[in-house]
């Protein structure tokens, strides 16, 4: 199913028009929550390329399907069992484009699990990844929103598949993978469900920041060039109030990466808006959870999509 104007509009509110935009802002608004939202999704097709690894509890496929023109590669791991099933996308964090292949990215453990689960589980590989075409890194893909574009397109061509219950969709995001559900969440309300683990901030400020001093060493990035006054339109920090998605926010205190004080302020502004969501913190996890915190992550996640994913 398309998403129209129409319908984006009708059912969230945008931020308001300046009568005079900054100078170069026309050149960034396609960056922007409300430009997202003027879009359609879904044209072109998901394929099944071939199976990749059947199991006692799922069936693995390489899958590729259509996202502004590009061909877009993942995997998608179907339950056993009649359907239509319950959808979670696995959206993974960064990972060099350069070594990046499917399906033995770090993620998979994740998408098996839920599958083992009786979810649908479906992994992108986002534009310059793997097979896909596109470009990942640079001036084309600011705000990592091209990997945004690729899953609200992946959303739309889920929403036909005859295994998938089309009313019942989660996002599952790891670090770079959280800013980007946190993102998707707020320009549409097919999403039902997101978990956020280690992830990034919904302050493109604080993402940038970390980005040249933390991961980079580096004192300029591309985004440097957009008009400050658009960050609040482009961040989805301030979009909060539209998101209908319940939220389950799971951060290590360990994490040397991303702060948990990120996971600790978004859980008190859902709060504070009145939403559904939950923050679980790891007193000794890091970045990635492992042993015990891992398996107490995974029963907590499948728990809460089995709550809010019931379609």
């Amino acid at each position: 199913m398309l998403f129209s104007a129409m319908l984006i509009l009708a059912t969230f509110s945008v931020a308001p028009v300046q009568a005079r935009p900054p100078a170069g802002a026309e050149s960034y608004e396609h960056l922007t929550i409300a430009g997202l939202r003027r879009r359609s999704y879904g044209a072109g097709d998901l394929k099944v390329e071939r199976t990749l690894q059947v199991t006692g509890a799922f069936t693995r496929s390489l899958i590729s399907f259509a996202s502004d023109g590009l061909t877009v590669y993942g995997f998608m791991n179907t339950p056993k069992g009649p359907g239509p099933f319950p959808v979670v996308l696995v959206l993974h964090g960064y990972v060099n484009p350069r070594t990046y292949r499917t399906p033995t990215t770090y993620t998979q453990r994740y998408a098996d699990a839920l599958a083992g689960a009786g979810f649908l589980v479906i992994h992108p590989d986002y534009r310059g990844h793997g097979r896909s075409q596109g470009e990942a890194e640079g001036g084309a893909n600011l705000f990592r929103t091209s990997y945004a574009l690729d899953v609200l397109n992946l959303i739309a061509h889920v929403k036909r598949l005859p295994d998938a219950s089309p009313e019942a969709i989660g996002l599952f995001g790891h670090s770079m993978g959280g800013g980007i559900a946190l993102r998707v969440a707020t320009v549409t309300p097919e999403v039902k469900a997101i978990v956020l683990y280690g992830s990034m901030s919904g302050d493109e400020r604080l993402n940038v920041e970390r980005i040249k001093t933390v991961f980079r060493g580096v004192s300029y990035l591309p985004e440097d060039d957009v008009p400050p006054e658009l960050w609040d339109a482009i961040s989805p920090l301030g979009y909060l109030g539209d998101m209908r998605a319940a939220v389950e926010i799971h951060h290590g205190r360990r994490d040397p990466q991303v702060p948990v004080a990120w996971s600790r302020d978004l859980h008190a502004r859902l709060s504070a808006l009145g939403k559904d969501a939950a923050l679980y913190e790891y007193p000794s996890g890091g970045h990635s959870l492992r042993g015990r915190d891992y398996a107490t992550l995974m029963e907590r996640v499948t728990r809460f999509f089995r709550t809010h994913l019931r379609g």
